[in-house]
């Protein structure tokens, strides 16, 4: 069971150590942590593994504002998300960018987590599975990839899929591709549990939970408990 907190573009180098000041990952479950790029060496040895929140697929070159993943294994980072949502809908990220970010990163040595999901409109078009399987045509399992499900209309919004829902996403993804699979979409203390019951569920990757240290400590206690069954 991991979870995995997606800190997006929050925390400065002195938040970032104040949490860990106080942070403590409960045994029984694994515990990633995805700060922005300029806390990482302040989370970096704090007793958590530290995955970036992006990857260049490129060693080096002309390519600003990207980094390379030998840059950060150098800082002592373990993994990286590449193709979440909102890098593809706000910075265009297509299929075969994701693609050639997670193949550098895991060639590279670190982990991968790689985003997939479907937007409300295209569930409720019914293309969920068609979307899915376009997302993950262009991977290939490697026992360093994690695929995380997020549903595009629950990131941010408050909404969440139902348990059923999650685990009938997470049975069609690994049907596709055998690798773990979490689940990220406004995962909070109070969903947490029965979304980490399902057994296609293999953890999650948490958003604005995941800011403030009582949640993100509440939502890896209950992936402790599930554990444990």
């Amino acid at each position: 069971m991991l979870i995995a907190g997606n800190w997006k573009m929050f925390k400065t180098r002195a938040q970032t150590e104040a949490f860990f000041a106080e942070f403590r990952p409960p045994p029984g479950t694994r515990v990633v942590v995805c700060p922005p790029f300029t806390s990482i060496d302040a989370a970096v040895g704090r007793g958590v593994p530290v995955y970036a929140q992006n990857v260049h697929w490129e060693r080096e070159g002309a390519y600003t504002g990207e980094v390379a993943a030998e840059m950060l294994l150098e800082l002592g980072v373990e993994g990286s998300l590449v193709g979440h949502s909102e890098r593809r809908q706000h910075f265009g990220e297509t299929d075969h960018a994701v693609a050639l970010r997670a193949q550098a990163a895991l060639d590279a040595g670190l982990r991968v987590v790689a985003c997939v999901g479907e937007t409300e409109e295209e569930r409720q078009r019914g293309d969920t599975e068609a979307v899915l399987r376009a997302q993950l045509s262009v991977l290939d399992a490697h026992r360093n990839l994690i695929v995380a499900y997020e549903p595009v209309w629950a990131i941010g919004t408050g909404k969440t899929a139902t348990p059923e829902l999650a685990q009938e996403a997470h049975t069609f993804v690994k049907s596709l591709i055998d690798v773990p699979v979490l689940y990220g979409g406004s995962v909070k203390p109070d969903n947490a549990e029965e979304i980490l019951r399902q057994p296609d569920v293999d953890g999650a990757l948490v958003g604005g939970a995941s800011l403030e240290v009582g949640p993100f400590a509440a939502i890896c206690e209950a992936a402790a408990r599930v554990a444990k069954l």
